[in-house]
């Protein structure tokens, strides 16, 4: 049987999962590799991901490894893409941590981005519970209590407008002079939004609940929910290694740079989910995984078409 694989999916989160189902359905011969580590499961729910709204985002990768069972073409293997190169003449191969190696005529990347908070006692343990970067995923649990956005100048205030719609008490914490414009000023002001400028020394609470900001003074802010920025970084080297081209975007500082249908600009290697810097959400995760693996098919039927040869495509592929 041919060893090459139609398409292999690196990374097993909401856009790689999402990607195999696509490539499953139609008929193609697909490894999803996944590293697991994803960045939502430190969370206790999905929040606004219709069908699932507040599942756990282990058991929504369960039940999505489970719905892949069902489609013979489709292999998923815990594990690690560790380096990949391009092949002559078309094709990747990709090394495995354990020293497997796997070709592929198509890559689909979808690795996720490693998200970086602000470096402040106390955020790493509440991470993805009472501090959050996403108010739309996080918000409505901590809706209605004392709330805080940690940051300053326009982006703090643009983030504490948005966080008033989950609550009537909210503080910009600005962590030194807030850098706010006059209408950014008078805007706050409008909603009931207080500006406190002292320095910010960690958090207090039990577990993973927030209860009190800290301040270098000694004083405290009673705060149950804390917005912060983050930015996101590549996790893995392999977009590089593929030589597809990053760049700055939206909360990523090296996000995959692709085309409206998920493809890059190297033939064959498509990518989706938060490392294209697209905005980080379960739902778009899985709305763009679908749509890569949708063009994967394309290019690969038009390659069947030319009368090159693409894989098994029918349901003996793994028996």
């Amino acid at each position: 049987m041919d060893t090459t694989w139609d398409c292999i999916v690196v990374g097993g989160g909401a856009a790689g999962l999402s990607a195999a189902l696509a490539l499953g359905r139609a008929r193609r011969r697909t490894l999803v590799v996944d590293a697991g580590a994803q960045s939502n499961l430190p969370a206790h729910g999905i929040g606004g991901l219709l069908g699932h709204d507040g599942r756990p985002p282990a058991e929504l990768y369960a039940l999505g490894r489970r719905e892949l069972a069902a489609y013979p073409s489709v292999e998923v293997r815990d594990g690690e893409v560790v380096a990949g190169e391009r092949r002559d003449g078309g094709g990747f191969q990709l090394e495995l941590a354990d020293g497997r190696r796997e070709t592929a005529r198509r890559v689909l990347l979808a690795t996720g981005m490693d998200y970086r908070p602000p470096e402040l006692p106390g955020i790493a343990e509440r991470w993805g519970r009472s501090v959050f970067h996403c108010p739309f995923c996080h918000g409505w649990e901590v809706r209605e209590r004392p709330l805080a956005v940690l940051d300053r100048g326009e982006d703090g205030a643009r983030r504490a407008v948005l966080l008033r719609s989950w609550s009537d008490e909210v503080t910009l914490l600005a962590d030194g002079p807030a850098g706010l414009s006059d209408d950014d000023a008078r805007r706050l002001d409008a909603l009931g939004v207080t500006v406190d400028e002292r320095p910010v020394a960690g958090l207090r609470g039990t577990g993973d609940a927030l209860e009190a900001v800290e301040f270098a003074d000694g004083g405290e802010l009673r705060c149950e929910g804390l917005l912060v920025p983050v930015t996101l970084h590549q996790r893995s080297p392999l977009a590089e290694q593929l030589g597809a081209v990053s760049a700055s975007a939206g909360l990523a500082a090296d996000a995959v740079v692709v085309d409206p249908f998920n493809q890059t600009d190297v033939p064959g290697l498509a990518a989706a989910g938060d490392l294209t810097g697209a905005m980080p959400s379960v739902a778009n995760a899985v709305a763009a995984g679908a749509q890569a693996a949708a063009f994967v098919v394309h290019g690969l039927m038009d390659e069947q078409a030319a009368g090159e040869p693409v894989g098994v495509s029918d349901d003996r592929a793994r028996r």
